[in-house]
């Protein structure tokens, strides 16, 4: 049976009533105090207060505070008016079954009508990201394809310049070589007409003296074949010209990619490679992607919200043979061990994922918190305490305003405590 509290005092105005309960030694959290238009209630076991208010209140505005063993009520009437009483008198039990009946029944559909709007806020921020996240691939991929097309433009700029210069120099070489040929040519009529004037004897210039003349032996002539083979240029020489193209494990061209990150996807590559190389007679039989460290551990981590540890295990084992530099693999497999209450590995795999959590940054604080937690709960089962509430204060230095580190920490300083007196 409750007790009820008949202690309180109330007082008003026209719009507001202000109403004081105390609650001395009582520990009271916002969970103790439903609240409706017409109906107040407080539940702190075994104490009970309840009260069918007089007129409607706007429940929404309304506050509580809780302190110094007191709760003080500011409740603001929905119609400006003074009350006779602060609950409604003159009313049978039915009535007020009814009235708390129907308050109970309003709370439920404010709770339900306030878990849809959620779910229609969530959905429509879920809608928004979406749909930011799509423009700003789409920014991203036009601001790819416009950096293509400049890079195309300057290539192609480059190349017809290139090709305009070569042009401009094979029309420069021929031009000379056509000048040169030239020059050779007015030569060789300079020195045929200087060897017929000296060959050509004074009175006797009949036609066939002249032929014969021509015909010396070094005499020429215009269409000789001499002449012929004198004016056409030497061949060109043949050879070979050798292209090397820079090796790439990727398709992209150089100029696109991002060599660091390359690097360090292909080291990490190697790296798997190797690891798995080491023990191939044992992991042949393995799927692809059970040799993937991350699928095996969110494996392990859907077995261990089901409840099997064990298994769950057995996966984070195959993925810290697979790769032992994860921090998270140890951690989980911490909390397997911690389930199955094989306390000295918890502590092994709690202290190696803090061994791999260096530097301390602020992106591994969460992780660090729980190694230590959970070494600190296997030394406190092993009956370790002093040990245990330095992994407590450790965490505790990283998250001073975690409640529930400080107060398992407080329990431990008291078992502490407990054990120095009765020794």
């Amino acid at each position: 049976m409750p007790v009820w509290l008949r202690e309180h005092r109330w007082w008003q105005t026209a719009s507001a009533v202000y109403l004081s309960l105390p609650v001395r030694c009582l520990r009271v959290t916002a969970a103790n105090i439903f609240c409706t238009d017409r109906y107040l209630k407080v539940s702190i076991p075994p104490f009970l207060f309840e009260a069918i208010l007089y007129a409607p209140i706007d429940d929404i505005n309304s506050t509580a505070k809780i302190g110094n063993g007191m709760i003080f009520f500011t409740l603001y009437k929905k119609e400006t008016a003074m009350w006779d009483s602060l609950t409604l008198a003159n009313a049978n039990k039915e009535k007020l079954q009814y009235l708390r009946e129907n308050a109970v029944l309003k709370a439920h559909e404010k709770a339900k009508e306030e878990t849809e709007a959620k779910k229609v806020t969530k959905q429509e921020h879920k809608k928004y990201a979406l749909e930011a996240t799509m423009k700003l691939e789409e920014t991203e991929r036009k601001r790819i394809e416009d950096l293509k097309e400049k890079e195309r433009q300057k290539v192609t700029k480059e190349l017809e310049l290139w090709t305009k210069q070569q042009d401009a120099a094979e029309k420069h070489n021929r031009v000379q070589k056509e000048g040169e040929l030239h020059q050779e040519v007015e030569q060789l009529k300079e020195k045929k007409k200087e060897k017929i004037k000296k060959t050509r004897i004074p009175n006797e210039g009949t036609s066939e003296t002249r032929i014969k003349a021509t015909k010396g032996r070094g005499s020429y002539s215009m269409f000789s074949e001499n002449l012929k083979e004198e004016q056409l240029p030497a061949p060109r020489s043949t050879a070979t010209i050798k292209i090397n193209f820079t090796s790439r494990v990727f398709p992209t061209a150089l100029r696109e990619s991002r060599v660091a990150e390359e690097e360090e996807w292909l080291r990490k590559q190697a790296e798997a490679r190797r690891t798995i190389s080491d023990d191939l007679s044992e992991l042949e039989d393995l799927k692809e992607e059970e040799k993937n460290p991350d699928w095996l551990k969110d494996k392990g981590n859907k077995m261990f919200a089901t409840g099997n540890y064990l298994a769950a295990v057995n996966a984070y084992n195959l993925a810290v043979r697979l790769n032992n530099k994860l921090p998270l693999l140890y951690l989980n497999r911490a909390a397997c061990h911690l389930k199955l209450r094989n306390l000295h590995k918890a502590i092994e795999d709690s202290s190696k994922a803090l061994e791999l959590l260096t530097p301390p940054v602020p992106d591994n604080e969460n992780a660090r918190i729980k190694a230590y937690v959970r070494r600190g709960t296997a030394f406190c089962q092993l009956e370790l305490y002093a040990e245990g509430l330095q992994d407590y204060e450790a965490a505790l230095k990283i998250d001073p305003k975690n409640k529930n580190i400080e107060k398992d920490a407080e329990k431990i300083r008291h078992l502490i405590q407990g054990t120095t007196q009765d020794s």
